[in-house]
């Protein structure tokens, strides 16, 4: 372990890393929706939901989502994006520590609105604490049938170490560029 080592929770993520500011990184996940589904974190892992972040990490936080949500669109050539914050387990977040969701959307992929019971799966295992305790008794509570794309799931499968460093390498190549691109 290092002082440079970046953590997302619990989880080492440094090889998930393409873009990196004072205070916020974004990374590529590790069982992404479809193409392009990339997160925005803060650095500070203690940031368990948006209104803990400071204020010059918010500024830092909100200006790095701007620019990613940029560049993945057009790296991604997307119509539109879903931009997530699921703040709280009652609204679904399934690791305690503030991330946004970037999802790169497009006219024919089908998935309507149905993207939100998407991301209410656990993405990590999270320790059984009273995060997660709040999370079992909403997700008890609410006994609601799930969409047809939620209950396929178990058909998402967990990237290798390889691959994510593999995409965040061409994403950090990628992002430089494009803020070259926009500064000219």
């Amino acid at each position: 372990m290092t002082a440079n080592d970046i953590h997302f929770f619990k989880f080492l993520v440094n090889n998930q890393v393409f873009y990196k500011t004072k205070f916020t990184y974004a990374l590529v996940n590790l069982k992404p929706l479809v193409p392009g589904h990339v997160l925005v974190v803060p650095l500070r892992t203690s940031v368990l939901r948006f209104g803990d972040l400071t204020p010059d990490e918010s500024i830092d936080y909100m200006n790095t989502l701007q620019l990613i949500q940029k560049f993945i669109s057009k790296t991604y050539k997307a119509d539109a994006l879903n931009i997530a914050i699921q703040d709280g387990p009652e609204a679904g977040q399934s690791v305690p520590h503030l991330h946004t969701h970037i999802i790169p959307r497009y006219r024919t992929d089908g998935f309507g609105d149905s993207i939100y019971s998407k991301l209410e799966s656990e993405d990590l295992e999270t320790e059984y604490n009273q995060f997660e305790l709040r999370k079992r008794k909403y997700r008890d509570h609410l006994k609601v049938e799930k969409s047809e794309l939620s209950q396929n799931d178990a058909d998402r499968k967990e990237r290798t170490e390889a691959s994510m460093q593999e995409e965040a390498t061409w994403l950090n190549n990628e992002i430089q560029k494009f803020i070259a691109h926009t500064k000219s």
